[in-house]
């Protein structure tokens, strides 16, 4: 079971990379995260107009990362992806992308979630599995941050 605080001080923590993307985190739970992102022509699209791949793999890794660290955080470790395996399936020019990772296996050193990004007539635009390993140890505080990151006791 995931505590309330450990979602608060997620959604609080400042995310440059989330932000510049401009992800929207509409549930965050220990077995599943949403999200959403309204396409962007300045910051999201490739030179023919169509949504950068690595939009979606950044949306893929990022869902799954949120929604291992609920485990690894109060354990005292930091998830971290070491393998992201995305597909691409439809090519999207406008409109909202939305995201769901769940979780396909939660074990104590690595996880595996599952991750699909929907287009605004829920038509899969993209897939992903990625893989995290639940490492010994985490910083002090988040990158740009003078917030700490600990498990309290």
């Amino acid at each position: 079971m995931t505590s309330p605080d450990w979602v608060a001080q997620l959604r609080e923590l400042p995310s440059p990379f989330t932000e510049l993307l401009g992800l929207r985190i509409d549930r965050l739970a220990s077995d599943e995260v949403t999200a959403s992102l309204t396409v962007d022509p300045e910051r999201h699209l490739h030179p023919w107009g169509a949504v950068h791949g690595g939009v979606y793999c950044a949306l893929i890794e990022t869902l799954a990362t949120l929604g291992a660290q609920l485990s690894a955080i109060p354990a005292g470790k930091l998830a971290s992806g070491i393998e992201n395996h995305t597909s691409f399936l439809r090519q999207v020019r406008d409109g909202e992308l939305r995201g769901r990772a769940t979780a396909i296996n939660r074990g104590r050193q690595l996880h595996l979630w599952a991750v699909t990004i929907s287009d605004d007539r829920d038509r899969p635009v993209a897939h992903g599995l990625v893989r995290l390993a639940l490492l010994d140890g985490i910083p002090d505080q988040s990158p740009g941050s003078s917030r700490e990151m600990r498990p309290t006791t």
